[in-house]
C-alpha cells in the first residue's frame, strides 16, 4: 500500500501571505515530519488543488519551490516524490540575534560563493550556459514585470552560473543552501521592491556579471559578483525602520527561525 500524505492534518492556508509559499512550506512539513519517506508520491495536482482551493498554477510553483530545496523529485509522466535525503550535512550552527543582522550574515556567505562561481563561470562556460544564464536573467525580470518578487528566479539565475562553473561541489553547496538563501533573497528583495532606483541597481548589477562571463573575464566577474552582494548587504543596511516593522520583519524573522531550527537538529562542528 502506498504511503499517502494525509491531506486533512494540513492546515489550511491563511489570507496576507503567498500561497504558493505557505503550501510549500506545509508539505515541506509534511516531508520533514515522515508523514512521507523518500520515495513516496505526493498528491497528484488536482489533490491539492481541491483541498487548498488553489490554482494549479499555485500547485506548481510550490511543488517548483520544493524541487528547489532538494526535498521533491519529479518523474516523467509519473508525478511528484519525495526525494532521498542528501548526505548528512554538518549543521550550519547560526543563531543570528537580530533579524537584519540574519540576512546581512547570509549575504556575506553568498559573497564568497558567488564571487567565485561568477569567476568560474566565465572561464569554463559554453554557449548552452551563456544561454542558460541569459534566459534565467529575463525571467528574473519578467516575474517582476509581473508583479512577483522575482525570488525563485533570482536563485535561479545564480544556480545557472554556479552551474556554468562546472565545479559540482560548488553547485551542491548552493544546493544545499538553497533553503535559507530563499528566505533572505526574499528580505533583500522585498526591500528593493519599495524604491524603484533600488531594483534598478540590482538590474545593472546582474548585467554586469552577465557581461563579464560572456566576456570570459574571470577577474570582473569575480569584483561582478562580489559587488552584487556587497550591494544587497548596503541596501538591507539602508533599509528604513518602517520595511521592518513591517514585510521585512516578518520575512527576516522566518529566515532567523529556520536557521536556528536547522542548527538545533544538526551537530556543532564549530568547536
Amino acid at each position: 500500500m502506498p504511503h499517502q500524505l494525509p491531506l486533512e492534518q494540513l492546515p489550511p492556508l491563511r489570507t496576507g501571505l503567498r500561497l504558493s509559499e505557505q503550501l510549500a512550506d506545509a508539505l515541506a512539513a509534511g516531508i520533514r515530519e515522515g508523514q512521507l519517506p523518500p520515495g513516496a508520491r505526493l498528491p497528484t495536482e488536482s489533490a491539492l488543488v481541491a483541498r487548498f482551493g488553489v490554482s494549479r498554477a499555485v500547485v506548481r510553483e510550490a511543488l517548483s519551490r520544493l524541487k528547489t530545496l532538494g526535498l521533491v523529485a519529479s518523474r516523467q509522466g509519473a508525478g511528484a516524490f519525495v526525494a532521498q535525503p542528501a548526505a548528512p550535512a554538518p549543521s550550519l550552527a547560526l543563531a543570528p540575534d537580530g533579524s537584519m543582522a540574519a540576512v546581512i550574515q547570509m549575504v556575506e556567505v553568498r559573497r564568497a560563493l558567488e564571487a567565485e562561481s561568477a569567476a568560474l563561470a566565465a572561464a569554463r562556460r559554453s554557449a548552452g550556459d551563456l544561454r542558460r544564464i541569459r534566459a534565467a536573467l529575463a525571467a528574473v525580470d519578467r516575474d517582476v514585470a509581473r508583479g512577483g518578487d522575482g525570488v525563485e528566479a533570482d536563485v535561479a539565475f545564480h544556480a545557472a552560473i554556479a552551474h556554468a562553473a562546472g565545479n559540482p561541489y560548488l553547485l551542491a553547496t548552493l544546493g544545499y543552501l538553497n533553503r535559507f538563501l530563499l528566505d533572505a533573497t526574499r528580505v533583500t528583495r522585498a526591500n528593493e521592491a519599495t524604491r524603484a532606483e533600488l531594483g534598478q541597481q540590482v538590474r545593472d548589477e546582474h548585467a554586469a556579471i552577465v557581461a563579464a562571463i560572456d566576456a570570459g573575464d574571470a577577474l570582473a566577474a569575480r569584483l561582478a559578483g562580489a559587488r552584487h552582494m556587497v550591494g544587497a548587504a548596503e541596501r538591507i543596511g539602508r533599509a528604513d525602520a518602517g520595511f521592518w516593522r513591517r514585510r521585512g520583519q516578518a520575512l527576516a524573522e522566518h529566515l532567523r527561525q529556520e536557521l536556528a531550527a536547522h542548527a538545533a537538529q544538526g551537530v556543532d562542528h564549530t568547536g
